[in-house]
């Protein structure tokens, strides 16, 4: 539509100029047809017309010179001069016929104007014309151009130029002058023939149409020389409508005639269907020159005239002049042949020795000629190839978009679009389908294919595409492509499905097997775990390993509407999943068992692959906090607790540096005496908003971060300086504080420091206990071992908490060097009620005393609890049944008193039924008196 808006006024302006010019100059030549009314005004229209119409040709050559797009600068001012010349003759002509009403004399002042025409506008001929790149091309430029002037010349001196030299003869002045008309007109003439078939392509409009307009020019000067026509000349006939057309055509060249050319201006690339006829008639316009020639010869002998000199001599320059035009010809053509047969050649020795296929195809699509890189390249030798249609080769499933591809090529601008590119399957001589890649450009209405395999560059781009979207371990989906596949099931169709559920799982304990085991028997867990995971989803289901020992699967929804039919089915998918991937696996010859924790979340309405894997993780690490080995399907509130837990998180960071916590002591009192034998040291946190946290709530958010190790540091030095202040005052109580063990691990904590911290506050060694919690898998035993090792030799007694919670505590106890074993809550709640947590104490208790080890119990409440756990052989205890957590001052005057009264021993048995449930003392804390 653009091009339609800008060709339709360009064509308008250019339409209506030729319109205007037809209209003057046919209404100048019905005015010189019929004499123009009057004798004078005829003389006045004979003379100033066409003096004020080569004035106007001069005038708009010259403004078209000077503007920014005239290509040919020269040419167009030589026009200009020529024109003026033209102007001036006629105007001197005017002067003499009409100003002072008497003939012009001759020779004249007109007649030096009118001879000075021809000059400008010949080498302004000259300078439109194609260049030659040769100087043998120069030569037959020269040559062209005399056969034609030579010829003209023996036509026009036969029948009219020798009747006027010998008219003329008794004054040589009149004689030249009446000769030097024609013949400059003759030398203009053979300028525009020769140089019509040689011009520039540049502006090719405008300069046809300045060329017929000088052609014009000629012819009339060509009729006025005529004997007949000038006896009877007088200004004002019809004669002068000729060169008045002249003159505005040569004016209305560079301005009309531009116009048009821009706007009916061929793509270029597109097959002109009149040059192959422009071609034929340069190549014949020497030949027709000489029989125009030949002709003017026959003329005279047929007429039984004397052949005159002049045309003998000028017959037989055209003839050698033609001769010697076709040796250099021949010459030339010889030249271009070998050119041609060396560029054959080595055409063909790069066609033949290319390891790309090059095929030739007709409009019809059967190919016409196949390179014999065909061979190596298709398996197929290339006469086997010629004369089978294309579309026969390429892939069924490639052929509709190489159709399609092709005729969009084929109607797009060749100049635009010289080539394209295409990418398909091609049939090999062994029947397979091989990836080729070809250059297509057009030939003669058909297409030439520059082919090249590119079947190994497409399998690596695919392999490479593979290995972006896999995992190397497993081969299964990484997570980039978990979450498109994610994606894709959430959009499209699918949108308003809400049976589409993504899992997540974790293997549980998998952490041990590398330490245990090594790192390869860690791989081997997963490739087989993994593969378990792909078996057991569906076809249209989607299994991805996400990193580490974390995988996922996309459950694509059945679009059923029954939501809570769905949940189950996939909950029940996610439970054969977790039974699946904790059946035992078969490495280095042993089994290894590991558990699965998986959470569970469907998609809602307007819902981002993001939130839904979000989620699905968030119900994962819910499974996991609930004890591992199970399934949890996700909820709301999941994500409020989260949300609550990143805000408890925030504000723990400022807490400590503004002062918000303090630090209590609970009496660890023997349960024989019930003296105070040592004091636990315990964290309490009371917000800036008067909520006050119990160390359940704030070190869960504490472990997550840094804030645990600087929590850590903090509450170590803390008890480290009160227990050397109450020393000081005549207490000297242990005091206990209880670490993690990456805490004990981390650079931050250096051995040195505790021992530079005991010495700064004077406190013993051995008034320190450290608790070790319950150990992280991630922690290494062996640098654990060396690191409590370290401790004990500096006096630092080590006592292992939360015993009997677990395996690891039974390891730690193999490994560790410990003093003190602290009991578990759960055991300690649990021992009087429970005849199975009663043996399991006891069993305990026994191997603390065996290994000569002190023992501790954690949670002791009621009075029922102190009596079973004295009677079992425990030491130790700390909880209610004595006292809750004390501020520094209680704890000095708790101190002062020295002991706890302790029960007697009651002459019921231990295990009864109906004693009160044991008091839950986390959540009794004694009060911090206000600073």
């Amino acid at each position: 539509m653009l091009v339609l808006r800008d060709a339709v006024p360009r064509g308008g302006a250019g339409a209506a100029g030729q319109i205007v010019l037809a209209f003057v100059c046919a209404g100048y030549g019905l005015g010189a047809a019929f004499g123009w009314g009057s004798d004078r005004l005829a003389l006045i229209m004979g003379d100033f017309g066409l003096s004020l119409a080569a004035l106007v040709a001069a005038v708009s050559c010259l403004l078209y010179a000077r503007t920014p797009a005239c290509r040919f600068r020269p040419a167009w001012l030589l026009f200009a001069l020529s024109s003026a010349m033209a102007s001036a003759g006629n105007a001197v002509w005017g002067w003499y016929e009409v100003v002072l009403g008497r003939p012009v004399p001759s020779p004249s002042l007109a007649d030096l104007f009118f001879l000075c025409f021809a000059p400008p506008a010949i080498v302004g001929l000259l300078v439109l014309a194609k260049r030659p790149v040769s100087k043998a091309g120069w030569v037959c430029l020269g040559l062209d151009a005399w056969l034609i002037g030579g010829s003209l010349l023996t036509l026009s001196w036969s029948l009219a130029l020798a009747h006027t030299a010998h008219a003329q003869g008794e004054s040589v002045a009149l004689a030249a002058l009446s000769l030097a008309y024609p013949l400059l007109d003759i030398v203009l003439v053979s300028m525009v023939l020769a140089l019509h078939f040689r011009r520039s392509a540049d502006n090719r409009s405008a300069v046809n149409t300045a060329i017929a307009g000088l052609a014009l020019t000629v012819l009339c000067d060509a009729l006025f020389t005529s004997p007949l026509l000038r006896e009877s000349y007088r200004s004002g006939q019809l004669l002068d409508a000729g060169w008045f057309a002249g003159s505005l055509v040569l004016a209305y060249a560079p301005w009309g005639a531009r116009r048009m050319s821009d706007s009916a201006r061929p793509p270029r690339g597109m097959r002109h269907p009149g040059r192959p006829i422009t071609s034929s008639l340069s190549a014949l316009t020497p030949y027709l020159a000489a029989a125009v020639c030949t002709l003017g010869i026959l003329y005279n002998v047929i007429e039984g005239r004397r052949v005159d000199r002049v045309v003998v001599l000028t017959g037989c320059t055209v003839v050698l002049a033609l001769v010697v035009r076709q040796g250099i010809i021949l010459l030339d053509n010889i030249a271009l042949t070998h050119e041609l047969a060396q560029k054959e050649n080595h055409f063909r020795s790069l066609v033949q020795g290319s390891s790309d296929v090059i095929m030739i195809a007709a409009p019809s699509g059967v190919l016409r000629y196949v390179s014999p890189a065909a061979a190596g390249v298709y398996g197929r030798d290339a006469e086997e190839l010629v004369g089978s249609e294309l579309a026969t080769l390429i892939h069924p499933d490639d052929l509709g978009r190489v159709v399609h591809e092709l005729r969009r090529f084929l109607a797009a601008d060749p100049a635009r679009e010289p080539t394209t590119r295409m990418e398909c399957r091609f049939r090999s001589g062994s029947g397979d389908w091989l990836n080729v890649e070809s250059t297509v450009s057009r030939h003669q209405g058909g297409l030439i294919l520059n082919s090249r395999d590119v079947t190994e560059r497409v399998r690596l781009q695919a392999q490479l595409q593979h290995n972006a979207e896999h995992d190397p371990l497993t081969d299964l989906p990484n997570r980039a492509l978990f979450t498109e596949r994610v994606r894709g099931a959430l959009t499209g169709r699918r949108v308003s499905d809400e049976g589409t559920a993504v899992l997540f799982i974790d293997l549980d304990g998998f952490k041990g097997v590398n330490d245990r085991l090594g790192h390869q028997a860690g791989d081997e867990l997963l490739i087989q775990a993994a593969r378990r995971l792909a078996d057991s989803v569906r076809a249209g289901d989607t299994a991805a390993r996400l990193g580490g020992d974390e995988f996922a699967a996309l459950i694509v929804g059945d679009g059923s509407g029954d939501r809570a039919a769905r949940e189950s089915q996939v909950l029940e998918i996610a439970d054969r999943l977790r039974l699946m991937l904790s059946q035992p696996y078969r490495i280095d010859g042993g089994e290894v068992r590991v558990a699965a924790s998986i959470g569970v979340a469907f998609a809602e309405p307007a819902m981002s692959p993001t939130d839904l894997m979000r989620n699905a993780d968030l119900a994962m690490y819910r499974a996991k906090a609930g004890g591992k080995d199970r399934v949890e399907l996700y909820a709301p509130q999941m994500q409020a607790e989260v949300v609550r837990r990143t805000e408890l998180a925030a504000r723990l960071r400022s807490a400590l540096h503004e002062g918000e916590f303090a630090l209590l002591h609970q009496p660890v009192v023997s349960l024989a005496t019930g003296r105070i034998a040592a004091v636990s040291a315990q964290a309490r946190w009371r917000s800036a908003q008067g909520i006050l946290f119990t160390p359940a709530e704030f070190l869960r958010v504490s472990d997550e971060g840094d804030r645990s190790a600087e929590l850590g540091r903090w509450l170590l030095e803390e008890a480290v300086g009160q227990a050397a202040e109450r020393r000081r005052l005549g207490h000297g109580t242990t005091v206990s504080v209880r670490l993690s063990a990456r805490l004990l691990l981390d650079r931050s904590l250096p051995l040195g420091s505790i021992e530079a911290l005991l010495t700064r506050h004077g406190l013993p060694s051995g008034a320190l206990v450290i608790e070790l919690a319950d150990s992280d898998p991630r922690i290494s035993f062996d640098e654990l071992e060396q690191r409590l090792t370290a401790l004990r030799r500096m006096g630092v007694r080590i006592a292992l908490d939360g015993f009997g919670s677990g395996y690891a505590a039974i390891n730690a106890l193999r490994r560790l060097p410990v003093d003190v074993l602290k009991l578990d809550r759960g055991l300690v709640e649990g021992v009087v009620e429970s005849a199975r947590l009663h043996k399991i104490t006891s069993g305990l208790l026994r191997i603390a005393g065996d290994l000569g080890m002190q023992s501790v119990a954690d949670g002791v409440d009621v009075p029922e609890q102190v009596l079973a756990l004295r009677a079992m052989g425990c030491t130790h205890g700390q909880g209610m049944a004595f006292s809750g957590p004390l501020d520094e001052y209680r704890l000095r005057r708790a101190l002062v008193g020295g002991d706890y009264p302790v029960p007697a021993a009651l002459p019921l048995p231990v295990l009864t039924a109906g004693i009160p449930p044991a008091r839950d003392g986390s959540n009794s804390e004694t009060r911090v008196p206000p600073t």
